[in-house]
């Protein structure tokens, strides 16, 4: 029983067979999954799948790369959005400055309202990172000494540094099909130096499509395919990794476990 923690649901790619997505993943073992609404203008359409399916819960930000774009969030329309019973978790929010670097300063003003917003509602903040590690682990470290909150980097790809930060704070790291590629042993040694219990799975789909499937369009059916990359990475047996995994998931995603 595998968890993909993190997934886009709503997006065009699955426009035309959504409910076949899904059940291809229940037949993996993928028993639940989170859909992510990026923009909060698209939240009925996010929520409306949720609501359509059984094991499929949702979050709601706006993400960092479009954070210039949208109008800025407000902590009480989160902490509103958070009274749904399958919103489990804040975001996904974060910074982006690999393609959006000019509008970091309005990233930073985003973040800190989704920070706020986990804090108040407890559900776990959902974080984007790329190339923007030193602001990362400074505002997230200022923030949880202001108060603390539940945390994921979702898609982790950044520096051991970044990570180990992410890890004393107690938050958890998401592996993705980027952790199966073959030229991301660096990746690799990062997630296996790092305790179990702070590891979680997701696809990001329909991006980042993990081996043999790299390279065209992702769905949440193929983190099984990470997760037996991950079982290896942690010199386990899948289902022992699997079983691990859910556990974690249940733990921060605890609404979606209730």
């Amino acid at each position: 029983m595998i968890v993909d923690s993190h997934c886009h649901l709503d997006f065009p790619d699955f426009a035309e067979e959504r409910d076949e997505v899904i059940a291809r993943a229940r037949a993996a073992g993928v028993t639940r999954m989170v859909t992510i609404c990026t923009r909060l203008r698209n939240e009925p359409a996010v929520r409306a799948i949720a609501e359509a399916h059984e094991g499929v819960f949702y979050a709601a930000g706006t993400h960092p790369m479009s954070a210039a774009e949208e109008p800025m969030a407000t902590v009480d329309q989160l902490v509103a959005l958070a009274l749904h019973p399958k919103f489990v978790g804040i975001g996904e929010t974060g910074l982006d400055y690999h393609y959006s670097g000019d509008s970091a300063a309005v990233q930073q003003e985003s973040l800190r309202v989704h920070i706020e917003a986990a804090r108040q509602t407890g559900l776990p903040l959902i974080i984007h990172a790329r190339d923007a590690d030193d602001d990362m682990a400074r505002i997230l470290t200022e923030e949880h000494r202001a108060g603390a909150f539940g945390c994921v980097m979702h898609c982790f790809s950044s520096s051991a540094e970044l990570g180990r930060a992410m890890l004393d704070l107690g938050f958890y790291l998401s592996m993705s099909g980027i952790a199966a590629f073959p030229k991301s042993g660096a990746l690799r040694d990062i997630f296996a130096a790092a305790p179990l219990d702070r590891i979680l799975l997701e696809t990001d789909s329909p991006y980042l499509a993990p081996p043999p499937h790299r390279g065209r369009r992702n769905e949440p059916a193929y983190t099984a395919h990470t997760a037996k990359v991950g079982a290896e990475v942690f010199r386990m047996t899948l289902e022992q990794f699997a079983a691990a995994t859910t556990a974690n998931f249940d733990r921060l995603f605890a609404k979606a476990a209730a």
